[in-house]
């Protein structure tokens, strides 16, 4: 199938509406257009460049939790959740009431997706895991109650209150076992050349014009994505935070989505998609040359700690997952004394490594600023 001669799909008649029925994708894929070819280059090293920094960094898990909580954050944040990356990174009980809801929809997601990453080491990619997925990302939350982990068996929509003013009717969920299995079957069909990145694209399309499940579906759609490359080899870290790019570019992409079904554009898609890879991989590379550059500036300053060097590098460690500290956390990690904690803290915020910003009096938290802003635009 030329991208050129695409159809998208058809309007199929329901009792009082109109329902959606995308054509199946599970084929051979080619263009005319030279500047997917382009962009298809670009964005492949763009990602090989990225992964590379995975061998580089140092003790790189320490830092991919934050590439994950940025995913959440932001993919969260495309549905409407308020939380920004200095309130993701903080344990619920610091918190404010009125916005844990909120937080925990990010939670949710990590949750998600680092059950998903350690399913993928002894499964495919398949519908099963992605039913999982949903049900750990709408456990507790919005959509708790809208059969989570289960394909639909009832009509949504997108947009508007109603299917009688739908900005978007997904189709019948009488469809939805076939279209889900030909999805299914297109990620592994080795009996047809498309490349990767091409791959992914059409099928997070796909996936949310499909929109198989009653809630969550963009979170999941995009959750996909990652679980995708990391499955293919293309990452061997989830450390590419897409949403970002989709949340600053919320219009955009929605309209990307919307002109495929409505004009079968999809030169138009997969040309955004492969725009938010080559963006969004460069990012990422630039933030773990900043880390890269951070952690040997760390490094040198505790060198000069004498005898409290070994406890700051355990603090450091544990700040570069979690950006926040307080001294009774110190307390605990470094199974010292009140004192000796809070005088450790005290010498990291007088060099500059941490910052307090609550201003309590008591129960004081510590920020590791210069890391986290890496991550905040």
């Amino acid at each position: 199938m030329k991208f050129e001669n695409f159809e998208s799909g058809k309007w199929v008649e329901q009792r009082q509406y109109k329902s959606f029925s995308p054509v199946m994708i599970n084929k051979e894929w080619s263009w005319e257009e030279p500047k997917i070819n382009t962009l298809l280059e670009r964005a492949s090293r763009a990602l090989a460049e990225l992964d590379a920094f995975t061998l580089i960094v140092p003790d790189v898990d320490l830092f991919i939790s934050l590439h994950i909580t940025k995913e959440a954050q932001a993919s969260s944040q495309i549905e409407g959740t308020q939380t920004e990356m200095d309130e993701a990174v903080l344990d619920k009980e610091l918190v404010t009431p009125e916005k844990r809801n909120d937080w925990q929809e990010v939670q949710n997601y990590v949750l998600a997706l680092n059950n998903a990453i350690q399913d993928l080491e002894s499964l495919p990619l398949s519908n099963r895991l992605l039913k999982n997925t949903h049900a750990t990302l709408m456990q507790g939350v919005r959509g708790k109650n809208k059969c989570p982990g289960e394909l639909r068996r009832s009509q949504n929509w997108i947009g508007g209150s109603s299917l009688a003013d739908a900005a978007f009717i997904p189709p019948h969920f009488e469809e939805l076992p076939d279209l889900m299995s030909d999805l299914e079957t297109f990620w592994h069909n080795e009996h047809v050349n498309v490349p990767e990145l091409v791959r992914i694209a059409i099928s997070h399309y796909q996936f949310e014009t499909i929109h198989p499940f009653l809630d969550g579906n963009g979170r999941v759609g995009r959750l996909m994505i990652t679980l995708y490359l990391v499955s293919k080899g293309l990452l061997r870290k989830p450390s590419l935070y897409l949403s970002d790019f989709f949340e600053r570019n919320r219009g955009n992409y929605y309209d990307a989505l919307t002109r495929v079904r409505l004009s079968n554009d999809l030169i138009h898609w997969v040309s955004f998609f492969l725009s938010a890879i080559i963006e969004t991989a460069g990012k990422g590379k630039q933030t773990f040359e900043e880390i890269l550059k951070l952690r040997h500036e760390m490094d040198t300053l505790i060198l000069g700690y004498g005898k409290r060097a070994e406890n700051a590098q355990i603090l450091l460690n544990y700040l570069y997952s979690k950006p926040f500290i307080s001294v009774k956390m110190a307390t605990s990690i470094l199974n010292v004394s009140h004192p000796t904690a809070s005088s450790l803290i005290k010498r990291l915020t007088e060099d500059g490594v941490l910052h307090e910003q609550t201003g309590y009096q008591r129960n004081k938290l510590f920020f590791f600023n210069r890391y986290l802003s890496l991550f905040i635009d």
